[in-house]
């Protein structure tokens, strides 16, 4: 009977200052709602479906206190809520996929990784990666870019396997090798920056496809070296690089294109 009576009292106990709480809540004023902080950003329009139209950049207000901390999210809220005819590719919103690579105040980067520049005096401007053939807005054509990826056979080669038909095991050392060069995602951020792809694409590999390359170059398991370098003895496909730079400098994953070149430099020179 008093376990009974404790337990009463402990509920109404409880009871009572949930009440108070919400009585407090109710008198309290309500607070006024947050004054719009209106940011511009200035979007590169062109469509194939009008060939007669000329490219323009065209201006949209959003709301800061209505939108994601991102230039993706600014991007897909002015497509839903003010133009549905604005066009741009994306996907995982993660910084994984690479599909909404653009130049976002004059730098290459991934919209979904970019904060919006929160100043609403300064206009933000969007533009495709630069030096590329539009698709339509913000999509370039990246058609070359993935017949050069698929040139240098992007898999592992190997003339014979473990005999008893398990995985082909890889050192802790070795595999230390890859880090930096298996994150890169095939954006494109780096190869569009790149001065000398900009004038040499259909010759030139660029920064992120040659980051590949060294990729299964430096991957002990793979057999194809000797192959793999030979395609690379022209003046073109890899000695078109001038040591810029402007591929490290831009890389949205903080790889290091420019070292994998000079690396495979190197090997070529040994």
């Amino acid at each position: 009977m008093n376990s009974y009576r404790t337990t009463l009292r402990r509920v109404t106990r409880s009871l009572q200052i949930t009440a108070r709480g919400l009585a407090t809540a109710a008198a309290e004023p309500v607070q006024a709602a947050k004054a719009p902080r209106m940011k511009q950003f200035q979007i590169y329009r062109w469509s194939p479906d009008d060939p007669t139209s000329k490219p323009r950049m065209q201006t949209y207000n959003v709301d800061l206190n209505a939108c994601g901390p991102m230039m993706l999210d600014a991007l897909l809220k002015i497509k839903n809520e003010q133009d549905s005819t604005l066009t741009l590719r994306r996907s995982c919103r993660e910084g994984i996929c690479g599909s909404c690579a653009m130049n976002i105040n004059g730098t290459n980067t991934l919209a979904c990784l970019c904060r919006i520049n929160t100043d609403t005096a300064q206009t933000t401007k969007v533009y495709p990666l630069p030096h590329m053939f539009v698709v339509k807005d913000l999509v370039p054509d990246l058609t070359q870019f993935y017949k050069q990826y698929k040139s240098i056979k992007p898999f592992l080669q190997r003339s014979e396997y473990p005999a008893d038909g398990k995985e082909t095991l890889q050192s802790i050392e070795d595999r230390k090798k890859l880090d930096g060069l298996y994150e890169c995602i095939l954006c494109a951020c780096c190869s569009t920056s790149c001065p000398s792809y900009w004038w040499n694409q259909s010759e030139y590999l660029g920064p992120a496809i040659l980051l590949q390359t060294y990729r299964w170059l430096a991957d002990s398991r793979d057999h194809a070296t000797e192959e793999r370098k030979l395609a690379l003895q022209n003046s073109m496909s890899l000695y078109r690089c001038h040591t810029i730079m402007n591929c490290s400098k831009t890389c949205p994953k903080g790889l290091n294109p420019g070292l994998a070149i000079a690396r495979i430099k190197k090997s070529m020179a040994l």
